[in-house]
């Protein structure tokens, strides 16, 4: 119990869990995250849209996966807000494979990706965050557990 007022607590159908504003992701380092997943889904999605519009053909694999990176951002950036944890991991572990794959592949067969995506060379055109973001998300969410 989180006090004897119940602060941090709410009533939700009969029982008593712990609000998600408090020590959650509306709080220090968890807006950060929140706010880089925001700011990523913007610039993947910006990107992808103008990509997949304008010059599909030229790399139709590529410019897919940048556009799936940025629907994974939004689903992380709404489940992290929401507090909706098990589609925040799921997400995580999503993004972090997704990341690793593709860099990989991208290494070992750059003719496959002739242009770049998020993702390509684990993130570097990104500064490598793309790299360190799902670890984490990984981190936020495992030591943010549910009644902690």
């Amino acid at each position: 119990m989180a006090g004897a007022t119940g602060e941090g607590l709410r009533k939700d159908g009969g029982e008593q869990v712990k609000d998600s504003a408090k020590g959650g992701v509306g709080t220090g380092p968890g807006r950060v995250l929140v706010a880089v997943y925001a700011l990523f889904a913007l610039a993947a999605g910006a990107r992808a849209g103008v990509q997949l519009a304008t010059r599909f053909d030229e790399a139709p694999l590529a410019y897919s996966l940048s556009a799936f990176a940025a629907l994974v951002y939004i689903v992380l950036t709404v489940a992290l807000i929401r507090g909706a944890r098990r589609t925040a991991l799921a997400a995580c572990v999503i993004e972090l494979t997704g990341v690793l794959v593709v860099g990989t592949f991208s290494l070992l067969d750059p003719e496959a990706f002739p242009r770049a995506t998020v993702w390509s060379g684990y993130g570097s055109g990104y500064v490598f965050i793309p790299l360190v973001l799902p670890v984490l998300g990984l981190f936020w969410l495992f030591r943010h557990r549910k009644g902690d």
